[in-house]
């Protein structure tokens, strides 16, 4: 390009000089003519004429010549405005400095670029550049809004040299108040739709704007066209690269917390991924594990896990297995293995997902609530708030309370077997919902007496003696509720005794069957109580009456044993303190 500009120049320079020889000689000529027509010798015009119209040709050649070079120059910048345009996808900065070239070849103050918003539909302001290289802030923009919107409604380019003089614009707003002269636009389009449009103008000076300049624009924005459109997919793409990043990072963030452990196979069987639950419970690491047969990365699979991981694959099935094995840190352990079929966005099923929770500990804790289970209401199963820490076994100071329905024996002798039961189970409903209220464990039903603790390891309550009294006081209450609509022959009441002692707690019975109970010296003694116990009447022992003397109404009473053989002291509760 430089040679050939070189070229040219040195055309043009040699034209001129002939134009300049041709005036000289022409002027010469003119003179020798003048001077011999004075001396009366002729010489023909056509010689004068012929070389005044070489110099002529000279001009006009050296003219043409330069209107090439210029030219030429506006190819050499469109050519130079491509490769930039092109060099980079980070096309905001590089159609700046584009712009910048495009006002420097077209002589114009300023440019724009205007282009619609996809998500909006309106057309915004991408770049705005004065002939300064520098940017124009948004107060400055004075662009005549009638020419653009015809630009982009036609698709065609416009162009003014005076637009007070225009009779196409000159009445316009925009053309009156920012006294516009030369204008060129020209509309941006790709795949025919008009995308933008490209603005020049010179508001001091007109006729700047000729067809070239249209042409280099034309061009200029149809190279924009392109890189824009290819910047926006770009862009698009960064877009989606990055969310589909995001996504990813999210998924395995999500896969990494898990805490059941995930292992997932191709069609091969062999592993392709494990999350680090799975690491930790088998104490492997998912980089040894990864590309071998999935039979030897679980732990003592059973032989037909083949079968189970055929039906899932063919079939389509959910299938969960239960597999007590050894774990090298955990030792024994009770896994449950969920196996599905792993597929693909497609629907196609490429391998399996299984996911293996460590069911060890929960099944322990569910065999001690089996146990607890037979001794506790709901309500005090939920205050156990760690079944690990508690042994079924063990001394303690508990309280008793022994609650015996009197006279029922006679009263057990007048009626059908079916009344007797339906009425002796309503007395023992009031004991155990009174022993329960006080969250007492029901030790055991005796014929027609019910046995309440209070303060062994399954409730441990500090004021368990007076739990067991205020249990007492709620029954002998309850029943004489009861009996305000009970006919009098089927009226009886309780004689209740209560004592506070060492006692021994665990199971007790056959392998086959066992009970949670205590013995020793308290039950004996509560026994005793409640035999010396008339009716509706609550007997303690001194014991008890040590830990509820702040709280509870009593007197002292002696009396002997059934058997007669001793007088015991104890207290005979009248109530509880106001």
């Amino acid at each position: 390009m430089t040679l050939v500009t070189q070229h040219i120049d040195s055309l043009t320079t040699e034209l001129m000089r002939l134009n300049f020889m041709a005036q000289e000689l022409a002027f010469g000529i003119e003179s020798q003519h003048q001077l011999l027509k004075v001396r009366q010798i002729g010489l023909t015009n056509p010689i004068v004429d012929e070389v005044k119209s070489l110099g002529t040709t000279m001009a006009e050649l050296a003219e043409q010549v330069s209107d090439e070079q210029t030219e030429l120059a506006q190819l050499r910048a469109l050519s130079q405005t491509a490769a930039l345009i092109n060099s980079s996808l980070e096309w905001e900065s590089v159609i700046t400095k584009a712009m910048d070239l495009v006002i420097g070849l077209t002589d114009a103050e300023r440019g724009y670029i205007m282009l619609m918003n996809e998500r909006t539909g309106k057309f915004e302001f991408l770049v705005a550049r004065n002939m300064d290289k520098s940017d124009i802030d948004d107060d400055q923009f004075a662009v005549s809004k009638t020419i653009i919107d015809q630009v982009l409604r036609t698709g065609q380019p416009i162009t003014t040299n005076n637009a007070q003089e225009d009779s196409r614009f000159k009445l316009e707003d925009s053309i009156m108040r920012y006294d516009m002269r030369s204008i060129m636009c020209v509309p941006i389009v790709y795949q025919n739709e008009v995308s933008g449009v490209i603005y020049c103008d010179n508001p001091f000076q007109q006729g700047t704007f000729g067809r070239k300049e249209e042409r280099l624009l034309m061009a200029f924005a149809n190279q924009a066209a392109i890189a824009i459109k290819n910047a926006q997919l770009f862009e698009q793409m960064k877009d989606q690269i990055a969310e589909v990043t995001e996504i990813r990072q999210f998924l395995d963030n999500v896969f990494s917390s898990i805490g059941s452990g995930i292992i997932t196979t191709g069609a091969d069987d062999l592993v392709h991924t494990m999350n680090p639950a799975l690491e930790e419970m088998l104490d492997v690491s998912a980089e040894d594990c990864i590309g071998r047969p999935l039979t030897e990365v679980l732990p003592a699979l059973y032989e037909g896990f083949d079968t189970v991981m055929m039906n899932v694959m063919e079939e389509n099935t959910v299938e969960v297995i239960e597999l007590n094995t050894v774990l090298p840190k955990r030792g024994p352990s009770f896994l449950s293995l969920k196996v599905s079929q792993l597929r693909d966005e497609d629907g196609r099923a490429i391998g399996l997902a299984i996911v293996v929770d460590d069911m060890t500990e929960i099944k322990q804790r569910d065999e001690k609530l089996n146990v607890l289970q037979t001794y506790l209401p709901p309500a005090m199963l939920q205050d156990i708030t760690s079944i690990d820490v508690i042994g079924l076994t063990g001394e303690e100071v508990i309280s008793v309370v022994f609650a015996d329905v009197r006279g029922f024996t006679s009263f057990s002798e007048k009626l059908e077997p079916e009344m007797v039961m339906e009425i002796i189970n309503q007395y023992l409903t009031i004991g155990a919902d009174a022993i329960n209220e006080q969250r007492g464990i029901i030790d055991k039903y005796m014929g027609d007496a019910i046995v309440g603790l209070y303060g062994t390891q399954l409730n441990r309550f500090e004021d368990h003696a007076l739990r067991a009294v205020q249990t007492a006081i709620t029954t002998v209450e309850h029943v004489k509720v009861f009996h305000m609509d009970l006919p009098e022959e089927y009226r009886l009441s309780y004689g209740i005794g209560i004592d506070t002692d060492l006692a021994i707690m665990g199971n007790v019975g056959s392998p086959s069957r066992k009970e949670f109970t205590a013995l020793g010296n308290a039950l004996i003694y509560a026994k005793k109580l409640q035999e010396i116990a008339q009716s509706n009447e609550v007997i303690i022992s001194e014991a008890t009456y040590e830990q509820v003397k702040d709280d509870v109404e009593v007197e002292p009473v002696e009396r002997p044993t059934r058997s007669g053989d001793k007088i015991l002291q104890a207290y005979k509760v009248l109530g509880l303190r106001a």
